[in-house]
């Protein structure tokens, strides 16, 4: 018996849609594979869309320990400092003293180059002038620890990177940052800012080692020793005075009154003042830059008590400097 040509037609496509289904139920079923091994994609994710950002909140003026702080919407940030732990923070997360929050930002370890992705949530850190705080998962991602040097640079990332760091997840490792581009940013570090008095302002000075020049007030000590016989030499006889006369080498104590420790050089008067204050030092000028030391010290150990005073205000590159 022969089929009209619509049955035919009819019975034809229905076979084709049972080869094709077939198939594409495999595909799915070997496709899928089991949900929790699956990675986290960005569509699963809840909060999508830039206005998760919003409002964005920049806030007043305010102080930590002396050192003032006026947040600020600054596009081209781009600074180094150390970091401190954000003990209770959660996610990829940190706090910053001016940056709006939220917004986003690029961290490397100048130690390492490594550089990740940040999310700015909290204003801070508030008890301290470290340049930057960090949460837990950050700074594992990072391979970081407290107190490790870091630059600091605002970026504008893909939604999707935004995405990920608000829902909890870390975003992709950014590329590392050249070891020669680490060196030249470590040169701008200076201590960490553990004294009140010092800040994330601190963070461009430049320590520069100096070099061993005797100061005059040295030498000129070295003369009143010898002086008082010659000035009575006339009230006796003069051979008797050249005995008196003989001690230089007795000078070599009032030498060692030359010791003193340098704790740091800074860019600005006012900040080398205020550690100097803090540190009952004093400021001298060596061209554009203004010292911070202490002393002189009538011999090296009284230099090393003290050394061990600037070392523990977080001067950790603090010397002793020797007239002898």
């Amino acid at each position: 018996m022969r089929l009209p040509v619509d049955q035919i037609a009819r019975h034809s496509r229905g076979l084709l849609t049972l080869f094709l289904a077939v198939p594409l139920a495999a595909c799915g079923m070997l496709g899928g594979g089991s949900s929790s091994e699956a990675p986290v994609t960005v569509a699963s994710l809840p909060g999508n869309g830039p206005q998760a950002d919003y409002p964005v909140l920049v806030g007043e003026p305010y102080e930590i320990a002396g050192q003032s702080y006026r947040p600020n919407d600054t596009m081209n940030y781009d600074e180094v400092g150390y970091t401190v732990v954000d003990g209770g923070a959660v996610g990829i997360t940190g706090s910053h003293h001016t940056l709006p929050v939220p917004s986003y930002v690029e961290v490397t370890s100048l130690n390492t180059g490594r550089t990740i992705l940040v999310r700015l949530e909290r204003r801070g850190p508030m008890a301290s002038n470290h340049l930057l705080a960090l949460s837990p998962a950050a700074l594992a991602q990072l391979d970081a620890t407290a107190e490790t040097p870091v630059r600091v640079r605002r970026v504008n990332p893909p939604e999707e990177q935004r995405t990920l760091l608000r829902a909890g997840h870390s975003a992709p490792l950014r590329m590392d940052t050249p070891m020669s581009l680490v060196t030249v940013l470590r040169r701008r570090l200076a201590a960490p800012p553990v004294a009140p008095e010092a800040s994330a302002e601190v963070a461009v000075a430049i320590p520069v080692p100096e070099p061993t020049v005797a100061p005059p007030v040295a030498v000129a000590s070295a003369d009143p020793a010898p002086l008082p016989p010659l000035v009575e030499a006339g009230a006796g006889p003069r051979p008797a005075a050249e005995p008196e006369a003989a001690p230089p080498p007795a000078a070599a104590p009032v030498l060692q009154a030359g010791f003193v420790v340098q704790a740091a050089a800074f860019s600005t008067e006012d900040r080398a003042n205020r550690a100097a204050t803090a540190l009952g030092g004093v400021v001298t000028r060596a061209g554009n830059l203004y010292r911070v030391r202490t002393g002189p010290f009538a011999n090296r150990a009284a230099a090393e008590a003290s050394l061990a005073n600037v070392r523990a205000a977080g001067y950790s590159d603090a010397r002793i400097l020797s007239d002898g």
